[in-house]
């Protein structure tokens, strides 16, 4: 099927690496020129190499900016043009107790797991009502609807990411924009790799005799397996699309199977 992207802008928060990377890379494969994002600008600009060999002929550049400093924020709301497809995916995530989760850590996961897409959409938005034509997805996960006991500030952020861009839906009545959330489930990126890593190490285990534990101790999984970054970026790129014009105001479900019993 043809997404008929080419042509098509996007710009992708937290896209170095991970699931923000299969994102751009898919897009890149559909013929959007794509505008990577990421902290550090030397391993952003690796990152942008990266992209331009693994999909020969894209458009690729890069603007770093790190969405815990507002300052950095700002001037990336300065820099970045218009786009038709603003893909919301930086984010913070962790495993932390409850009672060691100081409102420091909860101001940080709002400012970079909420504020950055508020910011970029109140940024971009307008443009695209203007031109009556663009996408923003928002990459939550199943934790904003199953919040877990070890991870409250981040399930609470993620739920208020589905908050906003259900809002936000909102503003598109009558026009060619959509904007909709994805619903990741258990995903085998980067961080969550480093987090089992540590894990394994700490146990004396082999990594993949870790991540099977986890899935193996995860009874609402009906995939059984971590979701690949691919497989976001897939259903991430297809809502990108004009093909999902039907879809807007939704959180689409990529989780494995992990909120079917609870649905």
């Amino acid at each position: 099927m043809d997404l008929q992207l080419t042509g098509r802008t996007a710009f992708v928060s937290g896209s170095r690496r991970g699931i923000g990377y299969a994102i751009a890379k898919a897009l890149a494969a559909e013929g959007a020129g794509v505008i990577l994002n990421g902290r550090d600008p030397v391993l952003l600009d690796r990152a942008v190499g990266a992209l331009r060999h693994e999909v020969p002929g894209a458009s690729v550049r890069g603007l770093a900016a790190d969405f815990a400093v507002t300052g950095d924020v700002d001037r990336l709301c300065e820099q970045v043009p218009d786009v038709d497809i603003l893909i919301n995916n930086v984010g913070l995530f962790e495993v932390k107790p409850f009672d060691l989760v100081s409102d420091d850590d909860w101001r940080r996961y709002y400012e970079v797991n909420v504020l950055s897409g508020v910011r970029l959409a109140r940024r971009l938005l307008p443009a695209m009502l203007d031109r009556c034509w663009g996408r923003i997805v928002f990459v939550s996960s199943e934790s904003g609807v199953d919040v877990p006991a070890d991870m409250i500030h981040y399930g609470t952020s993620k739920a208020a990411m589905l908050a906003v861009g259900n809002g936000l839906a909102k503003l598109t009545r009558g026009t060619a924009v959509t904007v909709n959330s994805v619903l990741g489930g258990p995903t085998y990126s980067d961080g969550v790799a480093g987090t089992v890593r540590e894990l394994a190490a700490a146990r004396a285990i082999p990594e993949e005799q870790m991540k099977a534990a986890i899935i193996g101790a995860n009874r609402t999984s009906l995939l059984e397996r971590f979701i690949e970054p691919a497989e976001i970026a897939d259903a991430v790129t297809f809502l990108a699309s004009p093909r999902a014009s039907a879809i807007n105001g939704s959180a689409v479900r990529v989780d494995g199977g992990v909120l079917t019993t609870l649905l």
